[in-house]
């Protein structure tokens, strides 16, 4: 995992979800993205996968096991896209 990724899905997160007044240098590769971190929702959530879907061709789906492990920052959102992207 490159930390070209990374970047790459700051400003994804940032552009798709409309985060206002964030910088990609304010996201830290390892802050919490949901509770107390970004404050990301269920519906934030939804969106990042549409988002990564069509970016990279990943899907995840609302009932995935791994979906508390796959979104508790932007490392291991990256870690995942690494290991699953078919784009």
């Amino acid at each position: 995992m490159s930390d070209d990724l990374i970047s790459q899905l700051k400003t994804m997160l940032i552009e798709g979800l409309r985060l206002e007044d964030i910088m990609p240098d304010d996201l830290s590769p390892d802050a919490a993205l949901f509770s107390g971190g970004l404050g990301l929702d269920s519906i934030d959530a939804l969106e990042i996968g549409v988002m990564l879907d069509r970016q990279y061709g990943i899907k995840i789906t609302s009932g995935d096991e791994r979906n508390n492990e796959i979104f508790v920052s932007l490392r291991s959102l990256a870690e995942f896209v690494a290991a699953h992207r078919t784009r």
